[in-house]
């Protein structure tokens, strides 16, 4: 099954591998297992375990690959808008809708609330869009993807003005959790039940560092890119949900996930949620913000530092890292984006609490909690925010509809921010003397040697956040890197061209105010990136101070309030000369 993969979209995939979810799992167990064996030669393969072998490679996970990375003549080739990566030059976002890929309600374990709950509190702090991602397992695969529908569709018809999706927490084999989630229709039940049935590493046993399991995560997000291509749902998309918390997450599993089928994983959270975690004592848990307090585990990859499982200023430390894992997947030329979420389960000084009588066996037996009642006491060391209170993921879209949402995020018109720190961003690249350019997400193609400017405008927040203050952007840097090409090691985390290349001091700005920083001329492949900070805490970053002088600082277990250490990053513009 040849792959030549020149291009950067996952359209050229052979769909020839069947996964028929009536064949028994033992089965395709099997065939996997006799397609990772190396020794057991093509010929000898079932045409399904030939085709499983043949993906295995692709993937990476067996030798013999063929690169599926692209660089320079290739990439801009690849980048044209035909390809549905790049936006026509000048097509800006009609409209900044603003949402959550990860909220929990009483259909998971560990979660309390309605769905209607998180998506009126959703509203009215502010998202246009959210999506219901409750945990994967057997409880929930058996009957709660079928029991959260009718909420969710009851939700639709109460919110009119609020895009409401359903999806779920995947427990990725081998890996650590992410959000899938499809386009509504009269499928969205069955393809997502049915993924969960035959891909989630908790119902089928694959939570363990293997590359069996390994597999079977690739599979998985193949198989959803052929529900799309048979249109049994109109859109489905993947994205890691706190991807360095437990340091399972490795390096070569995340580019084996894009490249399983670009199209549908698009990216991981570059800020997780419960940030309230980090509240001090007294008014909050004291603990850990995003709950980043872990430490290394026998499926961690071994090439993480302890400083990874902390987050930093509130960012997952492959996003927060100049010249870290995020760099690196860059640098290879490839689109992989970034989100903020709330992972919403229970919230902090919320007055409710399970009624009584329900208990994990009752969940169990029912699928959900029963419903939340007033608990007569407030919950003060509850590690979570409501949906829109602290985290955005702000999507530019060409209309308000849930296509447009997914087609924004996979096109990487995104940038997230803390505490509502900035009212507006908005970052182009373009030739010196052009009007317009291209704006996040998009490829800049440009004749070789003609100059380059970067120009990101911001608006400043006018409105108090929250917490009931009106928080003041400090600075914005700006973060340039070298598209070089595929790597050889598939677990590089590093991209060393990569550094902060300009720091703007921001404070007493008001307003609409528009910051240029010439690129010089375009000369070689390269990605731009933006990020803000309201200046409180920051200390020279991971790769040192040369690499970024004053990045976010490492977050402190029990003491990391998430109010005085706000941050927006941008996804990244590239720059294909040609």
């Amino acid at each position: 099954m040849g792959h030549s993969h020149s291009h950067s979209h996952g359209h050229g995939h052979s769909h020839s591998h069947e996964h028929d979810h009536h064949r028994p799992n033992t089965e395709l167990d099997q065939e996997t297992l006799a397609a990772l064996d190396e020794s057991v030669p093509d010929s000898e393969l079932s045409p399904a375990g030939v085709s499983r072998r043949g993906l295995l490679r692709s993937a990476g996970i067996l030798g013999g690959t063929a690169a599926l990375a692209v660089t320079g003549a290739q990439f801009a080739a690849a980048a044209a808008p035909k390809d549905g990566f790049v936006f026509q030059p000048g097509s800006r976002p009609n409209v900044w809708l603003a949402g959550d890929h990860h909220i929990h309600t009483q259909l998971s374990s560990d979660g309390m609330y309605r769905v209607i709950d998180q998506a009126r509190h959703a509203a009215s702090y502010g998202l246009d869009w959210l999506v219901i991602t409750d945990h994967g397992g057997a409880t929930h695969a058996r009957i709660g993807v079928d029991l959260v529908n009718p909420q969710i569709k009851a939700a639709r018809a109460e919110l009119r003005d609020t895009l409401i999706f359903q999806g779920l927490e995947w427990n990725i084999p081998a890996a650590e959790h992410g959000t899938i989630f499809v386009a509504p229709g009269s499928r969205e039940v069955d393809v997502l039940k049915q993924f969960e049935n035959d891909y989630d590493g908790s119902v089928k046993g694959a939570s363990s560092n293997s590359p069996a399991n390994e597999a079977l995560a690739v599979s998985g997000i193949q198989w959803l890119g052929q529900q799309v291509d048979k249109r049994r749902v109109a859109d489905a998309l993947f994205l890691a949900n706190h991807p360095a918390r437990n340091g399972i997450d490795s390096p070569h599993e995340i580019r084996n996930w894009r490249d399983a089928d670009p199209r549908i994983a698009i990216g991981f959270e570059g800020a997780p949620g419960h940030q309230a975690g980090g509240l001090p004592k007294g008014i909050g848990a004291g603990s850990a913000r995003g709950l980043y307090g872990n430490a290394p585990n026998p499926n961690s990859f071994t090439g993480y530092p302890a400083e990874s499982y902390r987050t930093w200023g509130g960012f997952d430390w492959m996003t927060a890292t100049v010249g870290g894992l995020w760099d690196s997947l860059l640098a290879e030329g490839k689109p992989w984006w970034i989100t903020a979420n709330s992972d919403s389960h229970v919230n902090w000084n919320e007055t409710s609490r399970r009624p009584d009588g329900s208990s994990q066996e009752q969940f169990d037996r029912d699928g959900r909690y029963m419903d939340p009642v007033y608990g007569n006491t407030v919950n003060s060391t509850a590690t979570d925010f409501w949906p829109g209170f602290y985290s955005r993921t702000h999507v530019g879209a060409d209309r308000r509809d849930y296509l447009a949402v997914m087609e924004g995020l996979r096109n990487g018109r995104v940038w997230v921010d803390h505490g509502a720190l900035v009212k507006g961003v908005e970052v182009e690249v373009r030739e010196v003397g052009k009007r317009y350019g291209e704006p996040l997400g998009g490829a800049l193609l440009v004749k070789k040697g003609r100059p380059i400017e970067l120009v990101v405008r911001i608006t400043t927040q006018t409105m108090p956040n929250w917490a009931n203050f009106v928080p003041a952007l400090n600075r914005v840097d700006v973060i340039q890197g070298s598209v070089t090409g595929p790597v050889a090691d598939k677990d590089t985390l590093s991209a060393p061209n990569t550094k902060v290349v300009k720091q703007w001091d921001t404070s007493g700005k008001r307003g609409t105010f528009e910051l240029v920083y010439p690129l010089g001329r375009a000369d070689e492949a390269q990605y731009v990136r933006v990020r803000g900070t309201d200046g409180n805490r920051s200390q020279p970053g991971y790769h040192g101070a040369a690499v970024d002088p004053a990045g976010p600082k490492l977050d402190v277990v029990g003491d990391a309030d998430p109010w005085v250490d706000l941050w927006f990053y941008t996804n990244p513009i590239w720059v294909l000369p040609r």
